[in-house]
């Protein structure tokens, strides 16, 4: 064996050498890397847990002092989260993580729904396998995002049959395509991610093929060990994808993200971080459809279950009613001639609809909804049609100006209370001189407003950690500044 070069050290990014030096020992010991075309199934799958075990022990540690403690709902910083056997029923068990990996035990064999983050799921599997042993005869996935299928390989035992919707392959496809590019977005809004991504062989996404489908609104029903089991296709929520596991005979809702991590929450009908846009009447519908199933255990795939008909029945019927809302003003806005910033501003919940918006938020969806029925031409300036952005002409502004002129119109709008006005401003000045310390110093400024804003207001995480990115950025520049 060669010894590890720089290079391939340089690989595996900001998860570390420690992780190589764990790889290297696996491999050393005999385990999966070495293993030819005809080792055995089980063995392999054996020795790929024994891997991720080790792997996910060391990234964790190193991680999970990136991000302080989960708040308030929060699916951003679930990696503190710790990994333990949690009992829903005498039969339903959950391991917790970032994300959840649910089972279900019957006379026959198991049913698990979804598999969790891969440096989670090995630990994940050991947990459940104490409560118990017996062959895992359905792997059911709810969506193709990479915190839900991360153990999906660990738990697929010869003869067990992955189920997922028709459409998870392609939305795997284009995740997979695009991991370079969202792999960035990604880590700012969840700043546990390593700096680099790891490019190891056993924590790479993409490449599962189910062995069944479901279609959307489509039903497909199976029985194990006298317990009934029902696969709905529930379009709408995280992806095209999307489906949730109905258990008849305790009224139990197995969901996913189909609620997102909080119940209940204004869902996430647009995801900041950057995917296809979500359809909002498909969400109302499957909405309809579960509501119709009348659950009384509500199981995520992040956080805690939610017990309770009524409870539940009323969380459903203010998440449907609220999106529908929002759905309708907007339209109603679009026909009255009123643009699309203007009715961010403008639509709000009613109180009777009140929800938190730590995940999704109203004035997002609203921009979602627009472009996605009316696109990104907003009818608004010529200057949309064509390769030449706005920022192409900030620098030319700026000089025009003067430097002291932006300082003064960018400082008025801060003492006026307009962040966002001010950002502006300090954008142009910035690109005629990206280190001018007075205006980066209004930068961080306004960016604190900002962000004293958000955590006292809609507490939204995924502005809160936009604005943290911007912030760290913003205090190196200074820090370069002050140095040279």
């Amino acid at each position: 064996m060669k010894p590890p070069s720089a290079s391939i050290s340089r690989q595996y990014g900001a998860i570390g050498c420690a992780l190589l030096v764990v790889v290297l020992a696996v491999a050393a010991t005999g385990a999966w890397l070495w293993l030819d075309e005809d080792a055995g199934i089980d063995l392999k799958r054996e020795a790929r847990i024994s891997a991720l075990d080790v792997i996910g022990d060391a990234a964790t540690e190193r991680l999970s002092s990136a991000t302080g403690d989960a708040t308030h709902g929060s699916a951003v910083d679930l990696i503190n989260r710790p990994i333990e056997v949690r009992k829903v029923s005498d039969t339903v068990f959950y391991a917790t993580g970032v994300g959840n990996t649910v089972m279900i035990i019957t006379d026959e064999g198991n049913v698990v729904f979804d598999t969790g983050l891969v440096l989670q799921s090995a630990k994940q599997l050991r947990a459940l396998q104490e409560v118990s042993s017996a062959p895992v005869r359905y792997v059911v996935l709810s969506h193709s995002h990479a915190d839900h299928v991360g153990g999906a390989r660990l738990w697929v035992e010869q003869g067990t049959q992955l189920i997922a919707h028709e459409e998870f392959e392609e939305e795997q496809r284009y995740l997979s395509e695009l991991d370079a590019y969202f792999y960035g977005r990604n880590r700012t809004l969840f700043p546990w991610m390593p700096a680099e991504r790891p490019d190891i062989g056993l924590l790479k996404y993409g490449g599962l093929k189910p062995t069944r489908t479901v279609g959307d609104h489509e039903v497909l029903r199976f029985s194990l060990g006298g317990v009934s089991f029902e696969v709905i296709g529930a379009p709408g929520a995280e992806g095209a994808d999307n489906i949730v596991l109905w258990l008849p005979q305790q009224k139990m809702l197995i969901s996913g993200d189909f609620f997102g991590p909080q119940f209940p929450q204004f869902p996430n009908i647009f995801t900041m971080r950057g995917e296809k846009v979500r359809k909002p009447i498909e969400y109302i519908d499957s909405l309809n459809r579960l509501l119709a199933l009348q659950p009384e255990v509500i199981v995520p795939s992040h956080l805690d279950p939610t017990v309770g008909g009524s409870e539940i029945r009323e969380g459903m019927l203010r998440i449907r009613d609220a999106v529908q809302y929002v759905h309708d003003e907007t339209i109603a806005g679009m026909n009255a001639g009123k643009t699309v910033y203007e009715l961010m501003r403008e639509i709000e919940l009613p109180s009777e609809l009140t929800l938190v918006q730590n995940h999704g938020r109203v004035d997002w969806a609203v921009k979602s909804i627009w472009e996605y029925y009316a696109t990104w031409f907003h009818f608004d300036s010529t200057t949309e049609l064509y390769p030449t952005p706005v920022r192409s002409v900030y620098a030319d502004v700026a000089a025009a100006a003067g430097g002291a002129a932006m300082l003064d119109l960018a400082s008025g709008y801060l003492q006026q209370d307009e962040p966002v006005k001010a950002l502006h401003v300090i954008e142009m000045a910035l690109a005629g001189k990206p280190a001018n310390r007075d205006t980066l110093l209004l930068r961080q400024a306004a960016l604190t407003l900002l962000m004293d804003k958000a955590q006292s207001g809609l507490k939204n995480d995924y502005e809160i950690y936009w604005l943290k990115a911007r912030l760290a950025d913003t205090a190196a520049q200074l820090r370069i500044n002050t140095q040279g």
